[in-house]
């Protein structure tokens, strides 16, 4: 998209560090913004805010599994003139009001990070885009910038698919739906083992926006005292993890940018509070229980 030196590109300052990190790396300045404290999703007032004769672009992350809001996303960013970049690493299959994510902005990302609901047995990604123009342009940065073989008008790269991952992905693509669905059936039964435990109100549940389809690629719950009752779980031999333990604007490698703690506190708190836990399809009536009452014993004590 011709982003780079003096450029500036919106995104939020809660995300897996990739989200920042390939701003930085084309020698754009990333303006970091905060999210939305019901979804973790960025806040679209917030990026209405930071606009400035400078943006080149605007990266949304639909975070966890549930997309942005790309409808007041797109007013903003169509009435700037500047395109948006879906990072849609964690929501392969997500929708908002039928609108699959990676449809909507100028370019779709996806990744095939093992991890994520439609994983390789490797490192690997999909970028899409209904723009013929930056469709050949993707094509050719991914190879080198050959057009033909051995003639290079760009400098690109070898970021290539392996045909390998290729093959993984075509095997486990058909059953992604059933899958997905599985996830999705066990965040309704955590829901429903929370409230059934008593513990509902001590703790804050992941929500579905209405009219969107939240594929869940994790399951992530805000808890007092956290770190205490992630070691009580540990101990129990139950597996969580913290996405993400220090927003972009509070990261070393961006100290240049002169932010402080207390300039994003939604950031701030989800990076204090929040708690992933297991989400997996195959999981079981019993393992769910058994992590809901693992969360009721750490909050007792």
């Amino acid at each position: 998209l011709g982003v780079g030196p003096g450029d500036e590109v919106i995104t939020q300052t809660y995300s897996f560090f990739a989200t920042a990190g390939c701003v930085a790396r084309v020698g754009a300045t990333p303006k970091f913004v905060d999210i939305d404290p019901s979804t973790c999703n960025v806040d679209p007032e917030a990026v209405r805010r930071a606009i400035t004769p400078r943006t080149r672009a605007i990266i949304p992350v639909h975070l966890y599994g549930q997309m942005a809001d790309m409808t007041a996303l797109m007013d903003i960013a169509n009435a700037h003139g500047v395109p948006v970049i879906e990072d849609a690493c964690q929501a392969i299959g997500a929708e908002q009001h039928g609108r699959q994510a990676g449809t909507i902005g100028t370019a779709g990302c996806f990744s095939f990070f093992p991890s994520k609901n439609l994983g390789a047995f490797g490192d690997g990604g999909l970028v899409t885009t209904n723009d013929d123009k930056l469709a050949h342009e993707i094509t050719l940065l991914r190879n080198h910038g050959a057009e033909p073989k051995y003639f290079h008008k760009r400098i690109g790269g070898n970021f290539r698919l392996d045909a390998i991952q290729a093959a993984v992905l075509r095997v486990k693509l058909p059953h992604l739906h059933r899958w997905t669905e599985a996830r999705r059936a066990n965040a309704r039964r955590y829901h429903e083992l929370f409230t059934a435990a008593g513990i509902a109100s001590r703790v804050v549940l992941p929500t579905e926006t209405p009219g969107y389809r939240h594929i869940f690629n994790q399951y992530v719950i805000r808890v007092p005292d956290r770190d205490r009752v992630r070691a009580s779980l540990t101990a129990q031999g139950i597996g969580t993890e913290i996405y993400y333990p220090v927003p972009f604007h509070l990261q070393e490698c961006f100290a240049s940018l002169g932010h402080q703690r207390g300039d994003f506190p939604h950031a701030e708190d989800a990076a204090d509070t929040t708690l992933a836990l297991p989400i997996y399809g195959e999981l079981t009536l019993e393992q769910q229980q058994a992590v809901v009452s693992g969360i009721a014993e750490a909050l007792a004590g």
